[in-house]
C-alpha cells in the first residue's frame, strides 16, 4: 500500500480525497518540487526544499514552514518501501470558493506522494531524438509552477514527432527542454541558458556545472541558437529524474558525430560518483 499525505494527513494513496475547493484544482495556483531517492537517501534534498519555498515566496504563498516541509518528506519516504524513487511535493495557496484573487484567512495545502523511479540507464547510455519548437510559456519560468500545460503540449510534440524531448527556443535562442534543462558542447566549452526568468535553474543543472567547475571543463552560462546546436559537438539535458542524458538526432539530423560525446560520459561518470557516495551517508 503506497502512503501519500494530503492536508494534514497520511493516508492510503488509492483512497485520498482531494478538496474540491483548492486552488491547485481550480487554478493550478501552487508550486512544487520533485526529490530524487537513491538507495532509500534523498539527493539535495536541500537543494530543492529551498527552491520550494523561493516558489512559494515569488508566488507570495504565505505561512508555509520549511521544518514542516522536511518533515513530511521524511515521513513519506519512511512509509513507503521504495528504495529508488521520486518524492513529489506540492503546495497549493488553500481551500476556498473559486475567485481569481487571493482568498482571505486561507492556509497553503501541502500533498506529497512517492513512487518508484529507476534510473534511466538505457538512454543515457544509447542517446535520445529531440526536437525544437518555439518556447510559448509564461515569463517567470524560473518558479516551479504547477501551470504546465505550455509544457505538457511542447512534451506531447516530442512523442508525437518520434522524440524524447522537446528542446525549446524564444526567437531562435535556446533556453530549455519541456522538462529539462539543456547544454551543449563545442570546442570542449559547455554551454547552457543563464539561470534567468527564461528558464528553471534545475538542481541537476545546478549539479553539473559545479562538476565542471571542480573538474575544469569550460563552461559558459550564455544563450546559444538553434543554428549554433545544429553546429555543437554534443548535446545532454539534465533532470531530477532523466539525470544526464545524450541527445544524439536534433530535429532529424545527427549531433556531432551521432554518438555519446566524451564530455557527456565525464560528467555523467563524476554524477554517477555523486550518487554513490550517498551509501556512506546517514539520513535520519
Amino acid at each position: 500500500m503506497r502512503i501519500s499525505y494530503y492536508n494534514g494527513e497520511y493516508v492510503n494513496h488509492d483512497e485520498m480525497r482531494i478538496k474540491s475547493g483548492d486552488r491547485a484544482f481550480y487554478f493550478g495556483d501552487g508550486v512544487y518540487e520533485v526529490v530524487r531517492i537513491y538507495d532509500g537517501r534523498f539527493f539535495t534534498l536541500d537543494e530543492h526544499t529551498d527552491r520550494l519555498m523561493a516558489s512559494a515566496e515569488e508566488v507570495m504563498i504565505r505561512g508555509l514552514e520549511r521544518d514542516e516541509i522536511v518533515e513530511i518528506l521524511h515521513e513519506v519516504r519512511e512509509r513507503n518501501a521504495i528504495t529508488d524513487g521520486a518524492l513529489y511535493i506540492q503546495v497549493s495557496r488553500g481551500i476556498a470558493p473559486r475567485d481569481h484573487s487571493f482568498p482571505d484567512g486561507s492556509k497553503p495545502v501541502i500533498y506529497a506522494s512517492i513512487r518508484e523511479a529507476k534510473r534511466p540507464h538505457g538512454q543515457m547510455e544509447e542517446g535520445v531524438r529531440a526536437v525544437t519548437t518555439e518556447d510559448y510559456r509564461w515569463l517567470k519560468c524560473h518558479v516551479k509552477s504547477l501551470n504546465l500545460l505550455a509544457n505538457v503540449m511542447e512534451k506531447q510534440y516530442a512523442v508525437e514527432n518520434g522524440a524524447k524531448e522537446t528542446i525549446m527556443h524564444r526567437d531562435g535562442v535556446v533556453t530549455e527542454g519541456s522538462s529539462t534543462n539543456v547544454f551543449m558542447v563545442r570546442n570542449g566549452t559547455l554551454f547552457t541558458h543563464p539561470a534567468d526568468n527564461l528558464i528553471l535553474n534545475g538542481i541537476t543543472r545546478q549539479e553539473v556545472l559545479k562538476l565542471a567547475e571542480a573538474n575544469e571543463i569550460p563552461f559558459r552560462e550564455e544563450g546559444f541558437t538553434v543554428p549554433d546546436m545544429s553546429e555543437a559537438d554534443e548535446v545532454f539535458y539534465t533532470s531530477t529524474t532523466q539525470e544526464i542524458t545524450p541527445v544524439t538526432n536534433i530535429d532529424g539530423r545527427q549531433v556531432g558525430d551521432g554518438s555519446v560525446g566524451g564530455t557527456t560520459r565525464k560528467l555523467q561518470s563524476l554524477f554517477n560518483k555523486k550518487i554513490t557516495q550517498l551509501k556512506s551517508v546517514k539520513q535520519s
